[in-house]
């Protein structure tokens, strides 16, 4: 069977203006050795007023610009592609290319035109917006680049797209079988190319209109290609990173921080729902929902040599049982009746618009079920504060809440290491609200008070006497 890699870079593995495009041309000939190769990226990075952005918050930015009627410059908006096309694409292309870029450059226009006069930046018309002035662009821009460096390279273009989701414009949920319906010039374009160059984030509905996925959504996209490729072909996942996975955030511990060579599903979808910028569980919830046990690596684009594996049922480990620790701040608590609670949580699983909660243990108030509901976006319930008082109009919502989380599938095996943890803690004057230790779900959660540095103090804390908690 044949092998395929889909390999994501990101906004960041790009860089500014591309600047790091040379290395991911070697990563994609070093990942072809071994493979054919899909590719999917990000919008690339850019400079706007005086500070790196991805151009998806640029486009963001000037479309909540249009929508509130003070229009700014939007020339940013196709100049990064210029600027990449002049530098890396073949003069024989360029032209060709250019031609592109100025009618995906019409249509944000008029798709800014559009939130001018409906006064919204939204559904469609920001969807439409963030595709053509970010991940088609770009990914229409990386097949000539491909191939001036001699790879025999193809683009999925946008009329054949194959990730088709539902209408929910702007955090669309991707639908597998209207899907793999749309694929056979995906599969086409993969047998006749060595390298074939998709965009992240972008959807389609199966009228043709343009959708996104949410934030982290060029993940899901690599994941959504593998589940369609994998009937047919061997396939893996790469997501090339600045960083293998490691024990905690580099930007919070600095010390004795330990390489993860390997990672469960459930273990990867616990840390990026808690913090760590792995990769969007979402993309781990899809593969897991479809049953499938597609590989997927995490590969330091610098340091290639070094990986980490993540599997649905990874190797035997005699390592740290804690893989990781990590913290979570801006999260909300919210109290309610138990049987309120579980009519709340049915309606945001079959809504599928927020995954990012956590049901804790239960306890009881005379003789009264009472459930506790962890949001890691407070902002979330802020938003939607008087729709879950629906549920219960009693309801106690707290903000102003961090969670620290202790994550490995044999934590089981290492005594009293729950009472550890929080004791840790204590011992540095974080006073803990809520202690929740489940073993079926492989974490044990912190709840501390989102003031100051307490969550950071806390990860810091509980990682320095990590090696010591041990079976």
């Amino acid at each position: 069977m044949t092998s395929i890699t889909v390999a994501k870079f990101g906004g960041s593995a790009l860089g500014v203006d591309g600047n790091m495009i040379p290395m991911i041309i070697d990563r994609i000939k070093q990942l072809q050795r071994e493979s054919k190769v899909v590719t999917v990226f990000s919008a690339p990075l850019v400079e706007y007023n005086g500070k790196v952005s991805s151009m998806t918050d640029v486009a963001i930015q000037v479309g909540r610009s249009y929508a509130a009627s003070t229009p700014v410059e939007i020339e940013i908006l196709r100049e990064v592609y210029e600027r990449i096309a002049n530098k890396y694409v073949q003069e024989s292309h360029r032209q060709e290319f250019l031609d592109i870029l100025d009618k995906f450059y019409r249509q944000v226009i008029i798709s800014l035109k559009q939130a001018a006069e409906n006064k919204r930046f939204v559904d469609v018309i920001r969807s439409r917006t963030l595709a053509y002035s970010g991940e088609v662009t770009m990914s229409y821009l990386m097949d000539y680049v491909m191939q001036a460096a001699g790879i025999k390279s193809s683009h999925v273009p946008i009329e054949k797209w194959p990730i088709i989701t539902d209408d929910n414009f702007e955090a669309a949920n991707f639908m597998i079988n209207e899907s793999k319906q749309h694929s056979d010039h995906l599969v086409d374009l993969v047998e006749h190319n060595d390298v074939v160059s998709m965009g992240g984030f972008i959807g389609r509905t199966v009228d043709g209109l343009e959708t996104t996925y949410e934030r982290g959504g060029s993940d899901r996209t690599a994941a959504d290609i593998a589940i369609l490729l994998n009937d047919r072909y061997d396939v893996k996942i790469d997501l090339e990173k600045d960083s293998v996975v490691l024990s905690a955030d580099p930007r919070i511990v600095k010390e004795d921080l330990e390489f993860i060579q390997y990672l469960s599903y459930n273990e990867a979808k616990i840390a990026g729902m808690f913090g760590m910028k792995i990769l969007d569980p979402i993309a781990i919830k899809e593969i897991d929902d479809n049953d499938l046990d597609i590989p997927i690596v995490i590969t330091d684009m610098a340091k290639p040599g070094g990986v980490t594996m993540i599997q649905r049922n990874p190797p035997s480990d005699t390592g740290n049982p804690i893989k990781i620790v990590t913290g979570k701040r801006n999260c909300s608590m919210v109290r309610m009746e138990s049987i309120a609670a579980s009519h709340l949580v049915a309606s945001l699983e079959l809504d599928k618009q927020y995954h990012d909660f956590v049901k804790l243990s239960p306890y009881k108030i005379d003789d009264t079920e009472m459930t506790r509901l962890l949001f890691l976006d407070a902002d979330y319930v802020r938003r939607h504060e008087r729709q879950i008082r629906a549920y219960y109009p009693k309801a106690d919502i707290v903000y102003d809440r961090g969670v620290v989380t202790l994550i490995g599938d044999e934590m089981w095996k290492v005594p009293k290491i729950a009472s550890t943890a929080s004791s840790i803690v204590s011992e540095h004057d974080i006073n803990i609200l809520n202690l929740d230790a489940q073993e079926e779900t492989s974490r044990i959660l912190i709840v501390v008070e989102d003031k100051g540095s307490s969550v950071a103090d806390a990860v810091k804390a509980i990682h320095s006497t990590r090696k010591k908690i041990r079976t």
